[in-house]
């Protein structure tokens, strides 16, 4: 398992386990008192130190290697899922994934970033920052999911739309503004969640949903905090003070009213226990659906639009 910084005392208790086991396994001792104990000792401070967060902690569990992506969630929720590729109009982008599907036994369309777990997948995904054929996508497939009455279930995990030159030379922010438009457009139900890093436009393109919610320990922000640093205090060794100052973790978003639930995960983070996360994904986006399902297009639409307009006039910040 990979440890973050701030999990090296687990690590130490974890691996003294291991080596425990392993002599079980060699020498046919019975140690089971002993690693039952430690095992104990363990969760006891898994379960205090992810009590006590901070938000540069929540960035690095929001960002850890192993938690479920794009790809896990379909794996595990969606039947029959069919890739659909192509923005009809310059390339595929691989950043964002989306096609059709059955969740829970009713037809929809699943859409999302894929960051990829190793080099060549994360290469291949550009790391989840989409260039403007992957926005393009997205808004190409909600419209075709509008057109047919089928909910949208969009699974948010970006650091940022991709920055590079190519990417603005084909109209980055234009084609993030049309798909944050397509959203606010659609007159079916919309769900969107974070499930990882929920990164400036590249992020809300996808998120402008009747019902955000969020993963427990992911993130939120306008800016990374690594960029937030670089700006405000000309160094990114100061991201942890930017971490703060952004207000990015789920529960200060929720308080904010910026975003409609957090959906617990697993102790340690879903990084541990990844079908137990994908689980509690699943049942909160299907009562979220269901709550949904039964409402007029025009209601929805209206209601979607209101939700976030209401935020502008709040005084939030």
């Amino acid at each position: 398992m990979n440890f973050l910084d701030f999990e090296k005392p687990i690590a130490e208790l974890e691996g003294k386990i291991e080596e425990l086991r392993h002599l079980s396994d060699t020498d046919d001792l019975n140690i089971a008192d002993e690693v039952g104990r430690l095992q104990a000792k363990v969760d006891k401070l898994l379960r205090a130190t992810y009590a006590k967060l901070t938000p540069w902690q929540k960035t690095q569990v929001a960002r850890h290697p192993d938690r479920p992506h794009f790809l896990d969630y379909v794996n595990a929720l969606v039947e029959e899922f069919t890739p659909l590729a192509g923005d009809r109009a310059f390339a595929e982008d691989r950043a964002i994934i989306g096609g059709l599907g059955r969740f829970r036994g009713h037809s929809c369309m699943v859409i999302g970033h894929e960051k990829g777990h190793d080099t060549e997948s994360r290469v291949k995904h550009n790391f989840g920052m989409a260039r403007p054929e992957g926005y393009r996508k997205a808004k190409r497939l909600m419209r075709m999911a509008d057109r047919f009455g089928l909910p949208v279930i969009t699974l948010v995990d970006t650091a940022g739309a991709y920055p590079g030159v190519d990417a603005e030379a084909r109209g980055q922010a234009e084609a993030i503004a049309r798909s944050i438009e397509t959203c606010l457009d659609l007159r079916v139900p919309l769900i969107s969640v974070v499930i990882g890093e929920g990164g400036s436009g590249g992020a809300i393109a996808l998120a402008a949903g009747n019902t955000v919610l969020m993963m427990e320990h992911a993130i939120y922000s306008v800016i990374s905090p690594e960029g937030c640093a670089s700006i405000l205090w000309r160094s990114g060794e100061a991201a942890k003070d930017a971490a703060e100052a952004l207000r990015l973790t789920a529960q200060d978003l929720y308080k904010l009213g910026v975003i409609d639930g957090i959906i617990p995960e697993p102790l340690g983070g879903a990084h541990r226990a990844p079908d137990l996360a994908m689980a509690a994904l699943g049942d909160a986006v299907a009562r979220s659906l269901e709550e949904l399902r039964g409402l007029d297009g025009g209601v929805l639409r209206a209601r979607r639009r209101e939700k976030f307009l209401e935020m502008g006039k709040t005084g939030l910040y």
